[in-house]
Formats: structure tokens, C-alpha cells, sequence
């Protein structure tokens, strides 16, 4: 498995090169065969294309939240643009109706829709997508889905793919410490019920305990669950972390999509700082102090990949009952050092622990636990 996600990934590269070859792009309109294989960047492929058959090769699936949340929708998609885009494929995304208050239906009815339209291949983001995606790729034999932030189906037609978020989590959590920083906070999406918002939240308080032990230091953490629920922005979560801010709070994790725009808006107006999620936020606001972030759109090109051809594929998925994880030892997590704004941690030092969890010298607790204790070094408030 490793050596043909290694091999997938330097496909990947080679893919992503082919979109930065040119500084000229094109308009939002375009053949099938004909989309932007120039693009400079996943931002220059337009989020809409018409092909001119009508039909569209590759599917995205959104999950709750908008397409442009500038964080797990748009990392996913930005891949699936990316691959289209370099392999001339004709692409188009779909938003299941009904928004946040989407039902199992309404996501079934968005992947019907893209395999009537022809997708060969439909990527669906969040594990929300689960009972849907069965019910669909049962039906859809013909079509390979990709369900990230999943996991196998025991489907041959499904690639379930999960990535060891308590990793970067830790990072992050280790790296504000270090920074100085000793009043933390952290706000989930999903409620506490998302595994993968649970591994990050986790992994911060191990992370920041492992930084406070190592500085002689005590933390305290705000911890909470509350308005996340559908990874959306609220008034109701900016009042809260407002509040956190102006009782002391440093800087906040805001693991959750959308929540960012909240929870950034607080920072700018209180002063605070914010961790980024998902993919690299630095460029969402300057309150952002580093991003844990993990390759949802690298993992979908490497899927897209591996579905070109039956051999490719099956190598790729493996036992169909097995979830294709990846984390550090696949250069699929960890923080954006060319954009963080950290002063008290060293590139150095941070390339050096990197290494010691992907060799696993340092080992991460991926246990899926939604409201952590405290430790003799964190003190931990869940916050309900």
C-alpha cells in the first residue's frame, strides 16, 4: 500500500505541474477536454465548467457548509479541479438541496444526479455522505466514489479515506505552547459525533500538554462542542469565543469549516489569535498563527489517480474493506511553516518532531475521544 500511495502521490505532483505550467487562463465556459489544463492555481479553474456533451466526468459531493468555506469543501474540490484540469476531464459539483438541514435523500439525489450526468468518478466530502454514498454505490456499480473522511464499505467500487488528524492536532497544540501561549481554547464541529474533529481536538490537548511538561508551564483550555454542530458560521459562536477572548483566552483552535469566519471575526475584534483547520488559513486572516492541516485535496487527486485504470485502483483501496488512512508517514498532515507567524518554535525543531511520528518514534493517541481530561499540565473546561 505504501509504495503505490507513494507512487500515486508523485503522479499527483506530476499532475499539479501540468495545471502551474502557464500564467494564462481561461473563462468559466469550457469543452469537455478543453478546461483549464493552464491554470496556475487551483483559484484560476473556475468552480464551473459546461461540457459539450452535457455530461461531466468527475463529481464532487459537497459536505455541509458552502463550496467556498475556505477549508474542507473548498481543500476537497480544490483537488478534484486540479486533477480535471491537468487530465482534461470535464468536472461539476453538487450541493445536496436543503443546505445544513440535508437528509440522507437529498445527498442520494445529489449522487444520482451526477452519475445520470455520466461521472465515471463522484468524490463526496464528510462522513455525513456515509449512508447516502452505500445506498448509491450499490446502485452505481459502474461509478467509483470516493468518500473522504470516510471509510471502506466493503464496496470494490469505494475508496473510504480517513487521515490521522490527532497528528497535525498535536502539532498545533505543541506549537502554541511553545509559542508562549498558555490560555488556549478549542471549538469542534459535528457536535462531538465527528471522529475526525475529535482526533484533532484530541490531539491538541496531548500536543500542548506534551509543550507545557516540556516548559515547565500549566494550560488552560476552553473546550467546546457548541454551535458546531453543522460546521457552520453563527452569531451564537462568535459571542462565544468573543467571550473567551475577553476572559483571557489566547488563542483559539476552530476545527469546523465555516466556524472559522466566526470565531476569526472574534479575534480580530478582541485581539486574539486563531489556529487554522484543514488546509493553510494564514490567508483568511491575520489572527491565524499556524493552520493543522491535511491533504483532503492531495488524497482526492491521489484517488483520481488510482481510478483511471482497474489495477490502479484495486492497489489503491486494497482489501475493500479496508480505509485507506493516511498521515505523517504519507506527507499528508502537519502546519504551513512557510505562512506561520510563530516565533518561540524553530522549522528545525518542528521538521525534527515531524520526522519522529512518521517513523513513529513519537506516537500520537488517535483514540476517538470527544471531551479529553485534564492532565497534570492542562486543565481542560468542556465548555457545554
Amino acid at each position: 500500500m505504501k509504495k503505490i500511495l507513494a507512487l500515486l502521490l508523485a503522479l499527483v505532483m506530476v499532475l499539479s505541474l501540468a495545471a502551474c505550467g502557464s500564467s494564462d487562463t481561461t473563462s468559466t465556459t469550457a469543452a469537455a477536454g478543453e478546461t483549464e489544463a493552464a491554470a496556475q492555481s487551483a483559484d484560476d479553474i473556475a468552480d464551473e465548467m459546461t461540457s459539450s456533451d452535457g455530461k461531466y466526468q468527475i463529481a464532487f459531493v459537497t459536505d455541509v457548509g458552502s463550496l467556498k468555506d475556505k477549508s474542507f469543501n473548498q481543500g476537497t474540490y480544490d483537488g478534484v479541479k486540479l486533477y480535471a484540469a491537468a487530465a482534461g476531464k470535464s468536472y461539476k459539483y453538487y450541493q445536496p438541496a436543503n443546505g445544513n438541514e440535508a437528509t440522507d435523500d437529498d445527498r442520494y439525489n445529489a449522487m444520482k444526479l451526477a452519475a445520470d450526468n455520466g461521472a465515471e468518478v463522484i468524490v463526496c466530502a464528510g462522513f455525513l455522505q456515509a449512508t447516502a454514498l452505500q445506498k448509491a454505490a450499490e446502485e452505481f456499480t459502474d461509478v467509483k466514489f470516493v468518500f473522504i473522511d470516510g471509510w471502506a464499505m466493503g464496496l470494490p467500487n469505494v475508496a473510504g479515506i480517513c487521515f490521522q488528524e490527532e497528528q497535525c492536532g498535536y502539532l498545533a497544540g505543541y506549537a502554541a505552547v511553545m509559542d508562549g501561549y498558555t490560555k488556549l481554547g478549542f471549538s469542534g464541529g459535528g457536535g462531538g459525533t465527528n471522529a475526525a474533529c475529535n482526533r484533532y481536538g484530541y490531539g491538541f490537548v496531548q500536543g500542548a500538554d506534551a509543550a507545557a511538561k516540556e516548559l515547565g508551564v500549566q494550560v488552560e483550555m476552553n473546550y467546546s462542542w457548541l454551535y458546531g454542530s453543522s460546521f457552520s458560521a453563527s452569531n451564537e459562536l462568535q459571542t462565544m469565543a468573543a467571550g473567551w477572548y475577553q476572559n483571557g483566552t489566547e488563542v483559539i483552535f476552530a476545527c469546523g469549516g465555516s466556524m472559522f469566519q466566526s470565531i476569526s471575526a472574534a479575534a480580530s475584534a478582541e485581539d486574539g489569535k486563531v489556529i487554522g483547520v484543514d488546509v493553510d488559513q494564514s490567508f483568511e486572516s491575520p489572527a491565524v498563527i499556524t493552520s493543522a492541516m491535511k491533504g483532503i485535496g492531495e488524497a482526492a487527486q491521489q484517488a483520481l489517480v488510482a481510478a483511471e485504470s482497474e489495477d490502479t485502483w484495486t492497489a489503491f483501496i486494497g482489501d475493500a474493506n479496508t480505509t485507506v488512512t493516511l498521515g505523517a508517514a504519507d506527507g499528508a498532515v502537519g502546519l504551513p511553516t512557510a505562512t506561520w507567524s510563530l516565533e518561540g518554535w524553530t522549522v528545525e525543531d518542528y521538521e525534527a518532531m515531524l520526522a519522529q511520528i512518521a517513523d513513529g518514534t513519537l506516537t500520537v493517541d488517535n483514540a476517538d475521544v470527544a471531551e479529553p481530561a485534564s492532565t497534570d499540565n492542562v486543565t481542560v473546561n468542556i465548555i457545554k
